[in-house]
């Protein structure tokens, strides 16, 4: 709707700007053969009111270009959040989730310059120099004819440079992607690395990406400086080869001064639009690389077809049983799980002991349901788990990952993220259960008692 809004801006926009062409050609030629103050009042008055219009379409189209704008980005944020998160957030393709951020939150930004600004200005670089040639070819025929002639010129160099720096462009945002997961996963091992006195070795690391970033946007923003001046030059010589055209024929007698006056006005509007275009284009050339991957991301065939409209699983009396499971991560070769066959039955406590790589947290992401296996299925009470709504299942479920995370937000928000609708009562009775659990470090010594856990005698911090 909002691109509909700046195609009918941009025809109004060229409409306007051939009238103020046309006044503005009109009082300079009366005055000039005389005309008094009074006489071209009428015009003056006209030509003011051009003005304002214009000032007022290019407000409008600024505006409906950035609510636009921000529709789409809205939408891709959410999309993203909602396969990359809900749907699939073990990221079993590989991608990085310091990619993902930067992609989301970075990335995103430059590509509203895309949405907000260089589609717009791509109605107007279309709609306006074809006003303007229909505009003067009944006026100047043989003027018209050169602004035929040169007007592919400014559109013909812009595609080549162009295709150019669309490559230097993925190439500065597969840098700054590279440069953001290394970061990520320097500060999620930091103490590991602290450990092992190994955190200030990797301060080279980092300045090395950070270098290659900052030679891949140097690069880009020579070729945006260069790719400019050729563009302004291309220009330059259409109005050139305009105005000595025009001014033959102005001395031959051909044309009249208005005539030639209008011609003269409306030149630099016609190569307008196509300069502004290259130099959004510029603008926007980093949010269409993120795009790209965005969309890469977004489009990526899921691990499985979506679950039919059955009855949810529950956790009932039964077992959870996996039936000749196999399962391989996308892009790699060889199976992590081979026909596996386990049963955990009601009540049962299993413990899971394996060498590193061997598979454990993989099992954990069939049984939680953020994996699918490749060959046969998980089943709950005898109701196969993709088949059924993995949500409901999914709140049925308390999982204690490897490396426990506190989101930003207060301690309530954190203990809601399992059941965003419980109660200030739920989320207080939650919080007390895990103080008194022995198995998570509860400090209740009655409680402990009771469990048959040893007490333990308090130490000091050493400050």
């Amino acid at each position: 709707m909002l691109l509909g809004t700046d195609v009918a801006i941009g025809i109004v926009t060229a409409l306007v700007v051939l009238a103020q062409a046309t006044l503005l050609a009109r009082v300079v030629a009366r005055s000039f053969y005389g005309a008094s103050l009074g006489d071209v009042s009428a015009d003056l008055v006209l030509l003011a009111l051009a003005f304002g219009l214009r000032a007022v379409l290019v407000w409008g189209f600024e505006i409906a270009g950035r609510l636009g704008a921000i529709g789409v980005l809205s939408q891709l944020r959410l999309e993203l959040v909602e396969r990359r998160l809900r749907e699939e957030p073990a990221a079993l393709d590989g991608a990085e989730s310091g990619e993902i951020a930067t992609a989301a939150v970075h990335g995103l930004t430059p590509l509203e310059a895309y949405f907000a600004r260089f589609l717009p200005q791509l109605v107007l670089a279309v709609v306006v120099p074809l006003a303007v040639i229909a505009w003067v070819a009944p006026l100047d025929l043989t003027a018209a004819l050169v602004m035929v002639l040169t007007l592919p010129l400014v559109p013909l160099f812009m595609a080549l440079i162009g295709r150019y720096t669309e490559q230097r462009t993925r190439a500065r945002w597969r840098a700054l992607a590279v440069l953001s997961t290394h970061f990520l996963d320097i500060v999620r091992g930091l103490p590991t690395l602290r450990a092992y006195n190994r955190g200030r070795a990797q301060a080279a690391s980092i300045a090395e990406a950070s270098e290659r970033y900052r030679q891949t946007t140097m690069k880009t923003l020579r070729v945006a400086f260069l790719s400019g001046a050729v563009l302004e030059l291309a220009a330059t010589l259409g109005i050139a080869l305009v105005a000595v055209t025009v001014g033959v024929q102005l001395v031959d007698g051909d044309i009249g001064l208005q005539t030639g006056m209008t011609v003269l006005v409306l030149a630099p509007e016609l190569y307008l639009p196509l300069r502004n275009l290259a130099a959004q284009y510029h603008a926007s050339a980093d949010g269409v690389a993120v795009a790209e991957r965005l969309l890469e991301l977004l489009e990526a065939p899921r691990p499985s077809a979506p679950p039919r409209l059955v009855a949810p699983v529950t956790a009932g009396d039964g077992s959870i049983r996996l039936e000749n499971v196999s399962f391989t991560y996308p892009g790699r070769t060889g199976l992590v799980l081979q026909g596996v066959d386990l049963e955990v039955r009601a009540g049962e406590m299993l413990a899971l002991v394996g060498p590193s790589g061997s598979g454990k947290s993989t099992l954990a992401s069939l049984l939680l349901g953020l994996a699918v296996p490749v060959d046969g299925r998980v089943t709950v009470d005898g109701s196969a788990l993709a088949d059924s709504g993995l949500p409901a299942w999914r709140r049925q479920v308390a999982w204690v990952p490897q490396r426990a995370t506190l989101f930003t937000g207060t301690v309530a928000e954190n203990i809601r993220l399992g059941e965003p609708e419980a109660g200030d009562d739920r989320v207080r009775t939650a919080a007390q259960l895990v103080w008194r659990s022995p198995t998570l470090g509860g400090r209740d010594p009655a409680h402990r008692a009771r469990a048959g856990v040893p007490a333990r005698r308090a130490t000091p911090c050493p400050r």
